[in-house]
Order: C-alpha cells, then structure tokens, then sequence
C-alpha cells in the first residue's frame, strides 16, 4: 500500500531549484552557452532564459557581450532570498557546488581522549 512517503509522486523531488542549478552551472563555467546548460540542467532552453533573466533582474549575475556569446559574471557578495537563510552568501555553496565533480573523499575520523574514533554522528537512542 502507498503511502504520503512512498507515494510515486513523492519520488521525483530534489534539494536544489532550478535557479540553483542554473546559477551553479553558470558558476562552472562562465561561457556556456544556454544550449548547454539546459543540456546540463536537465531543462529546456527557455526556461533556462527565463532563469538567466529573473537572476540578472535581482542582481545575481551580470551578463556582457563576448563577441557573438555572453559572458556571465556571478554578483560579489550575492545573499541568500529565503529568511531561513537571510544574511548568508551564496558564494560558498557555490564554491562547493561549482567545483570538480568526482567522489567526495571523507576527512579522516577524529579520536576522542579515550582513543575512540569520534565521526561526529549522533548517538542513537
């Protein structure tokens, strides 16, 4: 039997938006043609103009002239929209989010002063 978390619809959900994955796409790669980072966001490439659009609108990006492409800059300083998040830069998400892809290596666990390895998890009751 489904359920609310089982549910088909509940599977197609995902942490980043649109805008997100447009912002961070344009943060790897400055002069990439939308084309190409509609391929790479999984969207369609006027919803990718129309991300581009509401980004620059509110100061998250400026695009210039490169001879026949844009260019895109990504604005210093740029905040998080949410309250949940107000007062934060995105700089550093996108710096995380932007860089090489590949398989994220753990840092080594800490040890406690009893010679316990500590990973930082939680107990579980």
């Amino acid at each position: 039997m489904e359920n609310e978390h089982t549910g088909s619809r509940r599977n197609h959900w995902t942490f980043l938006t649109n805008h997100a994955r447009v912002l961070i796409a344009i943060a790897r790669d400055p002069g990439a043609r939308l084309r190409d980072i509609a391929a790479d966001c999984g969207l369609t490439e006027r919803t990718v103009q129309a991300i581009v659009t509401d980004l620059e609108t509110d100061g998250y990006l400026t695009r210039t002239r490169d001879g026949r492409r844009n260019r895109y800059a990504i604005a210093p300083g740029a905040r998080f929209r949410h309250p949940a998040e107000a007062g934060r830069e995105i700089a550093g998400l996108l710096a995380y989010l932007s860089g090489p892809l590949g398989t994220p290596t753990a840092p080594p666990a800490a040890e406690s002063a009893d010679g316990v390895p500590d990973d930082g998890a939680l107990p579980l009751p």
